[in-house]
């Protein structure tokens, strides 16, 4: 599946860029070669600037810049300002930098997000960035990508054309009831997904075309997942 494919899907997204896992190369150039804005996350920022990336903002709560000095915060305050990278303060102490993160992209009215190096590493990190995304899909559209896998919030009814084979895994953040799908090898037919009872891990498209998912309540994730590193 190629990194093309999956930015065209919203092709005026925001990027945000975690401070978990580096993905390829080849899905980080694609992603910044059609995003238009681009936040940098915390302590990601060392990383970012290491890799010549360009940055519109730097949005945290600033105690976690990979290296604890008074000098290496200075050094980074010049570059921002000869940059014209946005420095902005988040202090909240209760929420994630992703969420505030994507709180600051919806006060600036962006619409659809995407998020790379937000998997991997510390894995409380990953399972709250996966569980915090149904949180906000009323105001903006958000997915999170790595090298195997895009993972988004479903809405109640869903539809969207895949080749046949394509793996597609429906997990339930909490319980998620009658749960409804077309065109899957595993068909939902009105069941109820619950982990750790019951999750739509490891299902596959049947055949060339569209395939369709409903649900009556909950919060259901789609990972759109793939074998092989792009």
């Amino acid at each position: 599946m190629s990194s093309h494919h999956i930015v065209r899907d919203n092709q005026e997204s925001a990027l945000i860029i975690a401070n978990g896992e580096s993905c390829s190369m080849l899905l980080l150039d694609e992603l910044m070669e059609w995003c238009p804005y681009v936040l940098v996350l915390d302590g990601a920022m060392h990383r970012v600037q290491e890799l010549g990336l360009r940055a519109d903002a730097w949005l945290g709560d600033f105690d976690s810049h990979g290296l604890d000095s008074d000098l290496f915060v200075a050094d980074w305050e010049q570059h921002l300002l000869a940059t014209g990278t946005e420095k902005i303060l988040a202090p909240d102490q209760i929420k994630t930098d992703l969420e505030k993160g994507i709180e600051f992209l919806i006060s600036r009215g962006h619409t659809s997000a995407n998020v790379i190096w937000g998997t991997g590493r510390r894995m409380d990190h990953t399972f709250q960035n996966l569980s915090v995304l149904p949180k906000y899909q009323a105001e903006i559209s958000v997915s999170i990508l790595d090298d195997y896998s895009r993972v988004y919030p479903l809405p109640k009814h869903f539809r969207k054309w895949y080749p046949a084979g394509t793996n597609l895994s429906l997990m339930p953040i909490g319980k998620v009831e009658e749960v409804y799908s077309e065109n899957l090898d595993y068909p939902l037919q009105g069941m109820d997904l619950e982990l750790p009872y019951r999750s739509g891990s490891s299902n596959r498209v049947s055949a060339d075309g569209f395939v369709e998912i409903r649900y009556k309540h909950g919060h259901l994730l789609l990972m759109e997942c793939w074998d092989r590193k792009r």
